[in-house]
């Protein structure tokens, strides 16, 4: 009997991978009959519950479970899953860890023979295991998997990036499917970026993510006409051709190009919407791929013989890669949605600036080539995802008489050294506040979560105020006097924002491109006097300017006048530059390719003679 049930219970978790909840509750009632006492047969139940959105069905079964057996992992997962669905942060985390830590106590216990090790054996083809034990490690793996990729999601939205990272760094692990461990390390490379890594652990993190397409072929580029001088065919591939931060610099590319000596085709790759329908009215080739596996997107890309194909996504939500690894075009660039290397060799270049790149030879955490652009990477245009509010032309603090600092910032950005940094003002600012708006506020229990943080780190409270995300988050700029950035993962769009709302931004220049990000968008908007090289100075800058009214007032004044004039807003002159950048690769590479023709054709001479 014990061998059936087994049987049955591999039968319901392949059932869950394949996402038929139904066909698990046929496994569990198996299982009922064969052990009425047996804990697995409500769990499944429980487990099918909570994919079919039953969270109350879930929970009962799940419990039930428990009552027969304490420890089972699968119910507690549920009970987990139902945390998670219901937003209770605490409670959800609190489970899953132990979840997780009681599934490597099982592991290791069964992996524990000669040449094992925690998962080493799990996938080998020699290992000397009974059966029993195989389906034992199986569903053990399975859940622990499932526990890894849902902790991640609260880990995130807890702000705990690293923890994060780490849960989908091993889940990427244990599953033999390829593609989906591709998605998993690529998800851990993005949220690795939130917290400081050295060039070498980076530089071997990202150059893993090559090995997840050792097999693909690439396409050959024969029919593309290599003339220097003709006029390219530019590809942008995104998801975010949507309501997306990423929306907001992409405009320059659809509107402002050179149509007499250059094309572009925009690739879809995400969900439709009204901003899509916006981008589609400007002059540029456009298709909807997004119902396509990567093989046949990238398929698409090369029968439309593609010059330069850019990504705009990296390794952000639902991204390009597995595209890009195919090689669909002859020379292929990340830019703008991405701060850090993807790590795929078919991507030849990444698109940086002077100032998040300063020119002092390749980054030994790259694998691209670096091209900079002059002025910032990117180009602030606002307006396409809604209508922006007219900035606060008197700063609050003539009203509260008291400084407002304020931080808008995805809270995952937020490190320790961030917190020490904002108390340390506080503590030298003894009337000011500190708003601090994000989704973590919009949880009863993330809020919880982030007041213990700072009850640790002895912040004053009664200072701090938390609000929620909301549609309207830009006129709250008018409620903030000095927006403070994060670190080392700085802002992007939300810097841009609170600049265009009138409201200056302290910002720390870092060491990795991604942490130089802000000190691009302040040097292209002419407010290098926000920009601190170390965590004192960001200090001491947030301290001098929320002391003193007269640069407040000012900021609040004419900040948005100054950002529409500056290099940051101009989308002409960001364009020449960035259509430069292009036709110079193009013409390396044209002449790199012609050298490459006459060296095949000398040595196909040689050969000849020879035979001769």
């Amino acid at each position: 009997m014990a061998d059936e049930k087994l049987s049955w219970l591999v039968l319901a978790e392949k059932f869950a991978a394949n996402g038929d909840p139904h066909s698990m509750r046929g496994a569990a009632r198996e299982i009922f009959d064969l052990d009425k006492n047996s804990a697995e047969g409500p769990a499944i139940m429980a487990e099918s519950a909570l994919y079919l959105g039953k969270l109350d069905e879930a929970e009962i079964l799940a419990r039930d479970a428990l009552t027969l057996d304490k420890n089972n992992l699968r119910a507690r997962f549920v009970l987990g899953g139902v945390a998670a669905e219901k937003f209770e942060l605490v409670d959800e985390l609190k489970i899953l860890r132990g979840v997780i830590d009681d599934a490597h106590k099982i592991l290791d216990t069964l992996n524990s023979i000669p040449n094992g090790g925690r998962f080493k054996i799990l996938f080998a083809d020699d290992r000397k295991l009974s059966e029993d034990d195989e389906k034992k490690i199986f569903l053990t793996t399975s859940i622990l998997y499932k526990t890894l990729c849902l902790i991640s999601n609260g880990l995130y939205l807890a702000g705990d990036a690293l923890s994060a990272s780490n849960a989908l760094r091993e889940a990427s692990t244990l599953t033999k499917d390829n593609e989906q461990a591709a998605e998993l390390y690529s998800k851990h490379l993005f949220l690795s970026n939130y917290r400081e890594v050295s060039s070498n652990k980076v530089k071997q993190a990202v150059e893993k993510y090559d090995t997840f397409f050792a097999g693909i072929t690439k396409f050959s580029h024969d029919k593309i006409n290599y003339a220097p001088e003709k006029n390219l065919k530019i590809g942008y591939i995104s998801p975010d051709f949507r309501q997306h931060a990423v929306a907001n610099f992409i405009l320059p590319l659809l509107k402002n190009f050179d149509a007499k000596n250059f094309s572009v085709t925009c690739y879809q790759t995400g969900r439709r919407d009204f901003v899509t329908d916006k981008l589609k009215r400007f002059k540029v080739t456009w298709h909807d791929v997004s119902r396509l596996p990567a093989e046949r997107i990238a398929r698409v890309i090369n029968e439309d013989q593609i010059d330069i194909l850019v990504d705009l996504s990296g390794h952000s939500q639902n991204n390009c890669m597995p595209v890009m690894a195919r090689k669909p075009a002859p020379i292929q660039i990340c830019a703008i949605g991405y701060t850090a290397s993807t790590g795929l060799n078919a991507i030849d270049y990444f698109l940086s600036d002077n100032i998040c790149m300063p020119e002092k030879g390749e980054p030994l955490d790259f694998t691209e080539k670096i091209l900079r652009v002059d002025g910032c990477h990117l180009c602030y245009a606002p307006g396409i995802i809604q209508k922006i509010p007219e900035p606060g032309l008197i700063a609050p603090v003539f009203k509260n008489d008291f400084v407002t600092y304020g931080s808008f910032n995805n809270f995952a950005k937020v490190s320790d050294g961030v917190l020490y940094a904002w108390r340390a003002i506080l503590e030298e600012v003894p009337t000011a506040r500190l708003v601090i708006k994000n989704k973590i506020c919009s949880v009863e229990s993330g809020v919880e979560i982030l007041t213990s943080r700072l009850k640790k780190m002895s912040f004053p409270l009664e200072r701090i105020e938390f609000r929620p995300y909301s549609p309207d988050y830009l006129e709250q700029y008018r409620d903030i006097d000095i927006a403070l950035d994060t670190f080392p993962y700085t802002g992007g769009l939300t810097t841009c924002e609170a600049l265009y709302m009138g409201v200056p931004v302290i910002v720390l220049r870092g060491k990795s491109h991604g942490s130089r990000f802000g000190s691009s968008i302040l040097t292209a908007a002419d407010l290098t006097e926000l920009i601190a090289i170390n965590p004192m100075e960001y200090i001491r800058k947030a301290i001098q300017v929320g002391t003193q009214r007269a640069f407040v007032a000012g900021y609040h004044a004419g900040l948005r006048g100054q950002l529409a004039k500056s290099k940051l807003m101009d989308a002409k002159n960001y364009m020449l530059n960035l259509e430069k950048v292009y036709r110079e690769i193009w013409r390396k590479f044209c002449k790199e390719k012609l050298e490459q023709r006459r060296f095949n054709r000398l040595n196909l001479e040689i050969d000849r003679s020879i035979d001769r």
